[in-house]
């Protein structure tokens, strides 16, 4: 390892020279405080930056042994270390000095979920940070004097503020650390009680706006509180006693007047599948793991799914055993997202009426009237939700505002007004019965079939001219190849990272693929693999910017890619 003044000698040596010279910088470097690695430097000052690591002693960082003493905390310490670091780059940069990325130096920004990354990487020897440096450059040519300044200058007093304990704050520090830990043992326990999600009281629910996932200021929202007949008590690690909503297994609807909070409960839902920054507001709004949203999604790529339960003899004998398209309707989207998620465990579904196509959600007595069934290919969700709970063990929460035919399939009715939850299953009930609904149920006495794919990995070419093409797009957009995967609907993504680890899942995912395994298994390989070795399996080199993701996303975008083709296995009926 080469000392620090060595690392001077030589941007003093490039100064002013072509912007490739920065490629004699790449190696590691022993600074007084910490170890520099220059694992790559980008080829041009328009390029991605440069990818580069710092690593501290542990010892000598002051993170004590309880800072991660088991998976939860290792992974929130790694969290609140990355929002550290990125919030003194913002303080300390100078900002852009020259041109394209010049002075730029950063790490993946987290959002509001906590999340396991791959950002920090910390054990017994050390902490270690993988983040970015756009190298600085005056029309192509290498700036030796604003280099200087962000080795020696600013990523010094980036790495004092970020990854020394007696610089951080550790009310802070713990508060994140023993937030996440809560929500993990409040998760791990709704199984246990037969639950599906919990909603604390006082939690606050409402975002800022559609884009901005901060939550609405305090003295503009209705803090949730839980009606008395769904309302349980658990016992936390670290919060001690809490009392909050907790929703059983089951058929639950979610109903009220427009604007009254109906769908930002359910968006709180979804989300609860991860943990949530101190200060979120749902920090301890936690749901099942295996809770998938589901909405309709027109125009998406479908490759032989069994959608039978949902939709059948379709015209001209298109049959729906194993139903291929590549510009799906509303309906059939719909009915391929439940049977994908199915396929893949899923033990809860969520859905809002509001992003669902209607024909496949109901269908009245009066239209059944006017169309009869042997001209209707579809069996509306209806009719199947009770089936799926009783013969498949799936729980479903369901946003109705439209619809009261539902009361009769539902166990629980919750009832949304000004933001807050009323209990009103009884009184739902009791209309079922009084008002008793004309239309006919159309489904058969079984649910039907879940079948296994078997993905090919011949579809599955990263290539593009001869060379690996894998980037992202923000967060709904994966380039795999030649080719484009849209996820505009797979909404329990959170994080741009999780998009990029699951963009390089694919490519890894093929080694699983032997023409046997199954979509789930080949899931589920990648997972285990992650489990063991960490997110940096899954590409060839370091990038500091990937953070877990579930099965289900995974799956998701292999279902949408346009590329895709698998095999059927025989239904389990």
């Amino acid at each position: 390892m080469k000392s620090d003044s060595e690392l001077k000698k030589r941007i003093g040596t490039i100064d002013g020279r072509g912007y490739k010279a920065y490629k004699q910088l790449e190696g590691r470097y022993r600074f007084a405080r910490f170890e520099l690695n220059i694992a790559h430097v980008q080829g041009d000052p328009y390029a991605a930056p440069s990818r580069v690591r710092v690593r501290v002693d542990r010892g000598a960082s002051g993170l004590l042994p309880d800072t991660t003493s088991n998976r939860s905390r290792r992974t929130a310490l790694c969290d609140y270390l990355t929002r550290m670091f990125y919030a003194a780059c913002q303080q300390v940069c100078r900002g852009s000095r020259g041109i394209g990325k010049s002075g730029v130096i950063t790490v993946a920004r987290p959002v509001q979920e906590i999340l396991e990354r791959n950002s920090m990487a910390i054990n017994d020897r050390y902490v270690e940070v993988r983040f970015f440096m756009g190298l600085p450059a005056v029309g192509r040519k290498i700036s030796g004097r604003d280099a200087m300044a962000m080795f020696f200058d600013e990523l010094p007093r980036i790495v004092e503020a970020s990854l020394f304990m007696k610089n951080l704050e550790p009310q802070s520090l713990y508060d994140h650390i023993r937030t996440a830990e809560d929500a993990d043992a409040l998760r791990a326990e709704l199984p246990r009680r037969s639950l599906i999600a919990f909603a604390a009281d006082g939690a606050l629910l409402p975002r800022a706006s559609g884009i901005d996932p901060k939550p609405l200021p305090s003295k503009q929202a209705v803090r949730f509180n839980s009606p008395d007949r769904f309302r349980v008590e658990m016992d936390l690690p670290n919060a001690g006693r809490v009392s909050g909503m907790g929703i059983p297994e089951g058929v639950t609807l979610i109903v009220g007047g427009g604007y009254h909070g109906k769908s930002t409960l359910l968006d709180a839902l979804e989300l609860g599948v991860y943990n949530h920054v101190p200060g979120d507001g749902r920090e301890q709004v936690v749901t099942r793991e295996d809770a998938v949203k589901i909405r309709a999604a027109d125009g998406r790529n479908i490759e032989k799914v069994d959608i039978t339960s949902f939709i059948t003899d379709l015209p001209f004998g298109r049959q729906t055993r194993s139903f291929s398209t590549s510009n799906a309707s509303g309906s059939t989207s719909q009915a391929a997202n439940i049977s994908e998620a199915l396929e893949m465990g899923a033990k809860v579904l969520m859905l809002d009426e509001d992003t669902s196509a209607t024909n496949f959600m109901i269908r009245d007595h009066r239209m059944q009237l006017l169309v009869a069934k042997e001209h209707e290919p579809i069996t509306p969700f209806i009719d199947r939700v009770r089936q799926l709970y009783l013969e498949k063990g799936v729980s479903t929460v369901l946003v109705m505002g439209g619809s009261g035919d539902y009361f009769s399939t539902a166990d629980h009715v919750i009832q949304m007004t000004g933001y807050e939850p009323v209990d009103v299953t009884d009184r739902a009930h009791e209309i079922a019965r009084i008002c008793v609904s004309e239309r006919v149920r159309e489904a058969g006495e079984a649910f039907g079939s879940v079948s296994d794919r078997i993905p090919m990995a011949e579809s599955f070419d990263p290539l593009r001219g001869g060379k690996v093409k894998i980037s992202t797009a923000g967060l709904r957009r994966i380039v795999f190849g030649c080719r484009d995967i849209d996820l505009w609907d797979v909404e329990q993504l959170t994080d741009p990272a999780q998009t990029r680890a699951v963009a390089y899942a694919l490519q890894y995912a093929v080694r699983y693929m032997d023409h046997r395994r199954s979509l789930k298994e080949v899931a589920d390989r990648v997972l285990a693999d992650i489990d063991q070795y960490g997110l940096d399996i899954l590409t060839s080199y370091c990038t500091g910017d990937l953070a877990r993701f579930r099965r289900f996303e995974l799956a998701a975008t292999v279902n949408r890619m346009r590329s895709l083709k698998v095999e059927q296995r025989v239904a389990d009926g």
